[in-house]
């Protein structure tokens, strides 16, 4: 983002063909004038000329082929003469403004020859004024003569919004523009810090490739709009030549590793190798700088060939997810058209086909807001994405360990998943909380088998794990089928023995209604066998078959029976 528009400031050469205008007239009924009405050029291509050498030859300043306050790069300092006079009183001072940061510059207030005022912000000498953009303040004396002198030269484009206005304007006009700064720069500050406490909490990657671009993007925009040079690094002389540039880089590199990371998948490993490859050679550049390795014009020339490339890469990736109706795809489709428009009227107003004014000046620090807010989403869109396969696998855990717990014919618990819950309520048993184990056994299941087929055989024992259900407290006790017409019950919070009797005998009941399915109407009995933890043994296996013992005796003296195994019959299993 911030990269790329600096692979944009290319030089553009612009003739000077036009003769000196008229005196620029300052009255009280136009607090705010544009300058460019009157500015005049001269080019220094020995950055040696000084005030007094162009004040001898303001005869040689010549008009701007378009007056829209741009210059494009110029390899030279340029002089620009602004002829101005007050007919009647001021009703206040009046402030020259030069609204662009990322330059210096020399303004010189004159008259009859000899400069009254001068304001510097050269790197050589200690800066003058702490406003965010170069601006003079002076007083005029009705009806006298003044030049207005600027000396301006930059590594960059020379934009130019130079504007005179009465005081009280112009501290309204910086007022304003400071707001949205405040705004701008704060909802990237926030973004900032949610990123980045995503990433320390979540330990998700994406975060800090985001935090990066966020980093990258606001440390570009301090610069450009002189916020960083005004309020967090004043007189900071590495900071006034690397800040934007180290900053343009690390969005760059950002910009690598998120878009890698969010349309990255296991069928697209080189796309993801060659963005990770990009954004560590990013970033080892971005080092360099920092470290004085790197000159700033390797730095620029790597950013003008390599800025493009993560959304060109990128885009192939995109495209797909688009015509998959993916709202990644089409959200880094939206991001991406409103990034391209804001560069677009970026390089449109380097190139002066538009004039400096709050909207164009603005373009690419609203269009990378909006890059960043949609990236933003993108990132919710993927972090849903990964939440959602996470609970798939999550579902097929659960899935895999209900088929392996549970009965598929029935979908009670099998002999494994009542052993486990079994296991787990010994621990907590005592002789007064007693855990009963039943093993059940169908009476008369095998005739119907074999009379009315598999089928009708299936959906009784359907039928069976239904009633069993129905007569047990749902809360603390068990129903699980063990094989063939075998189930088995686990009973917990038992006060006494006599509670584990009175529930078999409800069990033993509760068949003595008969099965309805479909036209036919069915009757089983039970026969029932159970033992007592802790009273009748303390091990799950051996409760069960000290069970399977009291059941199989049930079975041998008459079935539909209940009878407990407390040790005595431990022998006939």
């Amino acid at each position: 983002m911030a990269s790329t528009l600096l692979c944009l400031l290319v030089p553009v050469a612009l003739p000077l063909s036009a003769q000196a205008g008229e005196p620029l007239v300052l009255t009280q009924d136009r607090p705010h004038v544009n300058a460019w009405e009157a500015i005049t050029l001269k080019a220094d291509a020995t950055y040696k000329l000084s005030v007094d050498d162009m004040l001898g030859r303001l005869d040689e300043f010549e008009a701007p082929a378009q007056r829209g306050g741009t210059l494009g790069v110029r390899k030279a300092a340029m002089w620009l003469h602004i002829p101005i006079i007050a007919p009647d009183a001021p009703r206040t001072s009046w402030v020259v403004d030069i609204g662009y940061n990322s330059l210096h510059s020399d303004i010189y207030l004159t008259s009859g020859g000899k400069v009254i005022q001068h304001i510097s912000t050269r790197p050589e000498g200690r800066p003058e004024t702490f406003s965010r953009t170069p601006t003079m303040e002076f007083a005029l004396t009705a009806g006298q003569m003044y030049d207005l002198l600027l000396r301006v030269e930059a590594t960059g484009p020379l934009i130019l919004p130079i504007t005179l206005s009465e005081t009280p304007h112009h501290m309204r006009e910086v007022l304003r523009e400071q707001m949205l700064q405040g705004l701008l720069n704060g909802l990237a500050l926030c973004l900032l810090v949610y990123s980045l406490a995503q990433w320390a909490t979540q330990r998700e990657r994406l975060f800090g490739f985001y935090a990066l671009v966020v980093l990258g993007s606001a440390g570009f925009s301090l610069q450009f709009f002189g916020i960083g040079a005004q309020y967090l690094w004043t007189g900071n002389a590495w900071m006034g030549r690397n800040a934007g540039l180290v900053a343009g880089l690390l969005a760059l590199a950002g910009s690598f590793l998120f878009l890698g990371a969010a349309l990255a998948d296991t069928r697209s490993r080189l796309y993801a190798l060659t963005m990770r490859v990009g954004g560590a050679i990013t970033l080892a550049v971005c080092a360099g700088v920092a470290l004085g390795v790197v000159s700033p014009a390797i730095a620029v020339a790597y950013m003008s060939l390599v800025g493009p490339v993560p959304s060109i890469i990128s885009l192939p990736a995109a495209i797909a997810r688009v015509r998959q109706k993916d709202p990644i795809g089409v959200t880094l489709m939206m991001a991406w058209t409103a990034y391209g428009v804001a560069a677009m009227v970026m390089v449109c107003l380097v190139q002066g086909w538009l004039p400096a004014n709050f909207w164009t000046l603005h373009s690419f620090q609203l269009g990378a807001t909006l890059d960043m807010l949609l990236f933003l989403r993108v990132m919710g869109l993927r972090a849903k994405a990964m939440r959602m396969e996470a609970q798939e696998v999550l579902r097929e855990r659960d899935i895999m360990h209900s088929l392996a717990h549970s009965d598929p014919l029935t979908g009670l618990s099998n002999r494994r998943g009542l052993q486990h819950a079994l296991r787990a309520a010994l621990a907590h048993c005592s002789p007064r909380n007693l855990v009963a184990v039943y093993l059940l056994d169908l009476d008369g299941f095998k005739p119907i088998n074999d009379s009315y087929g598999h089928d009708v055989g299936d959906d009784l024992l359907v039928a069976v794990g239904h009633r069993l259900q129905a007569n047990v407290r749902h809360q603390t006790d068990m129903v699980a089928r063990l094989g063939g017409d075998e189930f088995i019950i686990m009973a917990c919070h038992l006060e006494k023995p006599e509670d584990a009797e009175e529930l078999g005998r409800s069990l033993l009941r509760a068949f003595d209604q008969p099965f309805t399915l479909s036209h036919l109407r069915l009757t089983v009995g039970l026969t029932i066998g159970y033992a007592l933890a802790p009273l009748d043994n303390d091990d799950p296996q051996g409760l069960i078959r000290l069970a399977d013992a009291a059941m199989y005796a049930g079975k041998q003296g008459g079935k539909h029976s209940l009878r407990r195994n407390s040790g005595e019959l431990a022998l006939s299993s």
